[in-house]
């Protein structure tokens, strides 16, 4: 990315420091510009959204270099532990005391601080509140890798947060500046009123680690397609504003007679047999009711039609118009890895009736299962959905979500589930409720809520066939996830009582798996340990979340002490192969408070770990798998393994 904009000086407002030419800061720039550009991404507010706060963080960082020679602004001493004697002033101290970063760290900060801003009426918007003419990135939106579940919860507390505050939070965490520094460096900026900002800034926990996560590194960003389906349209218009409307005037024509009105769908493109095959209502793959039973298949292929709708030739075109073609009112979202286009060809119908509220079509392409729906009142609102399914089995392609209402859901079952139940995974004990099933479609399931507060349930689909009895949970997609449990490469089904009992401490955490494209979640209890203090014994469980599209597993150990509602995640990893099929090993540890209030550091292996050594903040070591070592509040240590074939492992973090 490049930009040709310069910044204008400091302040004048701002003590005159030493002089700073243009290469020491374009110096300054070059060498720190992904932490500028986090410092940006930080302060601009999050309205903006995430693709376009990335590219006007690079924008103002490289706007920040001055045109000239330039006087550093000078305030006193910032850093903890860092205080210049008899408080003299020196410049401000950025990267190893450099003044020329301290120019550009400040220009960056008020030009992020004036694009937070409202524009007036009546009043010039400054440059920074207009959108950057460089950087631009044209047929892709790019936004940072996502984080865990804290990363979020800190992105959401520093959303409600003003710009000031905001800086003041980030010059805290990332520049590590005392409060004195911030209020001087963020008078410098322009803040009306520092202090305040400073007091905002301290209601929000002080979690500056995470300010450095992949959550908030817009320089470490992720590619998606902007509307494929739109672009195409603007290409259009603008071929049509030329010359070159004779030679197009053919792949622009309006579908054929007798299509009849397409709803919600966006104007209709370029004439193309297949994409036109693809919609006619009358070609769509219609499996029979009985194909499962002689195929050599048993997955979504062999579903059969069902609904009150399936004749409903205007609905069906609509639907497939929809997906096509999605127009500015349709709310259309997909699981990672799904591409969300139109159909190569005819797909297959496996449901269109009324759920509820809404007219629900449900279609299938052979990679995804896409679900079309319109509200039966006639209003505006549709809605297109789309989850990645190429591969499923018997045991993914079980039940498909049709709709969520009032924190409820309703499933299609596939044609061989002979019954459908519920059941809380946190009450094995409490046995499953029978729902009902009406031609496929399930009564209402109370789903896992989305709660701010405690966890005290989690409800999954419990459907049995004839092969046997699966769990299936809600995670906000089309296709609910398997739930099983054993070690990996050979897991059994998660409704064994066994299984039952051990996944009831941990079904909480399945929250944090939500709308990631979930296949399977696997929890294997991969050791035992006795507790120092001979309180009983803790278990040590590792879940793995596999998803459609192959990359992406999430792991997670937990520990689990007795007489405790819920584990406690110890540790968690993405894209990593432990605990999984590939690599059945995993090494984790917690530091533990007895009731005594001594401390420990426990740590467990898989039970073909032959030793286990701490090193760092904890110093200890133990032949077999497991070992507890005292400790003190709040250390750290490296957790190294050794596997009875000899091989490494690594603790997991």
């Amino acid at each position: 990315m490049q930009s040709q904009d310069v910044a204008q000086p400091p302040a004048p407002s701002s003590p005159a420091g030493p002089v700073v030419d243009v290469e020491q800061a374009e110096a300054a720039l070059v060498e720190h510009y992904p932490r500028l550009v986090r410092l940006a991404y930080l302060v601009l507010p999050p309205r903006l959204g995430r693709s376009r706060r990335v590219l006007t963080a690079h924008a103002l960082a490289q706007r920040a270099l001055p045109r000239n020679r330039t006087a550093s602004p000078v305030i006193p001493a910032q850093s903890a532990g860092a205080h210049a004697a008899g408080g003299a002033q020196r410049p401000v101290s950025g990267r190893d005391g450099d003044p020329g970063y301290a120019l550009v760290r400040l220009q960056v900060l008020r030009t992020a601080l004036e694009a937070g801003r409202p524009l007036r009426f009546g009043a010039w918007p400054r440059r920074s509140q207009l959108p950057a003419l460089l950087p631009q990135v044209w047929g892709l939106k790019l936004f940072p890798h996502s984080g865990g579940a804290d990363e979020l919860a800190l992105d959401q507390r520093l959303s409600a947060l003003s710009g000031p505050a905001r800086a003041a939070y980030a010059l805290r965490g990332l520049e590590r500046l005392a409060d004195e520094g911030v209020c001087e460096v963020l008078a410098a900026a322009g803040a009306a009123d520092p202090e305040g900002a400073l007091r905002e800034a301290g209601a929000v926990p002080a979690q500056y680690a995470l300010l450095d996560s992949p959550e908030f590194d817009p320089c470490s960003l992720q590619a998606r397609p902007t509307d494929l389906m739109r672009r195409r349209q603007h290409l259009k218009a603008a071929l049509a504003a030329g010359a070159a409307l004779l030679v197009c005037g053919a792949l622009l024509g309006l579908p054929g007679e007798g299509w009849g009105p397409d709803g919600a769908a966006a104007p209709p493109y370029a004439r193309n047999p297949a994409a036109q095959a693809a919609l006619d209502p009358a070609k769509l793959t219609r499996v029979s009711p009985g194909a499962w039973r002689s195929s050599a298949r048993t997955d979504f292929s062999v579903w059969p039609a069902r609904g009150d709708l399936t004749g409903d030739e205007a609905l069906l075109r609509r639907a497939l118009a929809v997906w096509a073609r999605p127009g500015g009112t349709v709310q259309v979202s997909a699981t990672p890895g799904t591409p969300s286009g139109g159909p190569a060809g005819p797909p297959q119908l496996l449901f269109a009736g009324t759920v509820d509220a809404a007219r629900v079509v449900i279609l299938h392409d052979g990679l995804r299962i896409a679900r079309y729906a319109e509200p039966k009142d006639g209003t505006q609102g549709a809605a297109l959905d789309f989850a990645r399914v190429d591969g499923a089995g018997r045991a993914e392609s079980g039940a498909v979500v049709l709709g969520r209402t009032d924190g409820n859901v309703r499933y299609l079952t596939a044609p061989w589930v002979r019954k459908a139940s519920e059941r809380d995974l946190m009450k094995p004990a409490a046995g499953a409720m029978d729902l009902t099933l009406t031609d496929g479609v399930t009564g209402p399931l109370a789903g896992p809520a989305l709660r701010s507060g405690p966890c005290t349930s989690w409800n999954v689909l419990q459907l049995a066939d004839g092969t046997g009895t699966r769990l299936l949970t809600d995670l906000g997609e089309l296709v609910p996830a398997r739930l099983t449990a054993g070690r990996p490469g050979s897991p059994g089904e998660a409704s064994r009582p066994a299984a039952l009992h051990g996944w009831a401490p941990f079904a909480c955490s399945l929250g944090t798996l939500r709308s990631a494209g979930v296949r399977s979640v696997n929890a294997w209890a991969f050791n035992e340990q006795r507790l120092p203090d001979g309180s009983g014994s803790a278990a040590w469980v590792c879940t793995r979340a596999e998803t459609w599209r192959g990359g992406g597993a999430r792991v997670l150990a937990q520990f689990h002490t007795p007489g405790g509602a819920y584990g406690a995640v110890t540790a968690k990893a993405e894209n990593v192969p432990a605990c999984g099929a590939r690599d059945p090993h995993v090494l984790a540890g917690v530091l533990w408070k007895s009731e005594a209030g001594d401390w420990y550091l426990l740590a467990a292996g898989s039970r073909d770990t032959a030793s286990v050594r701490a090193s760092g903040g904890v110093e200890g070591s133990a032949h077999g798998s497991l070992l507890t070592a005292p400790a003190e509040q709040g250390a750290r240590a490296e957790l190294k393994g050794t596997l009875k074939d000899g091989r490494s492992v690594g603790g997991l973090r």
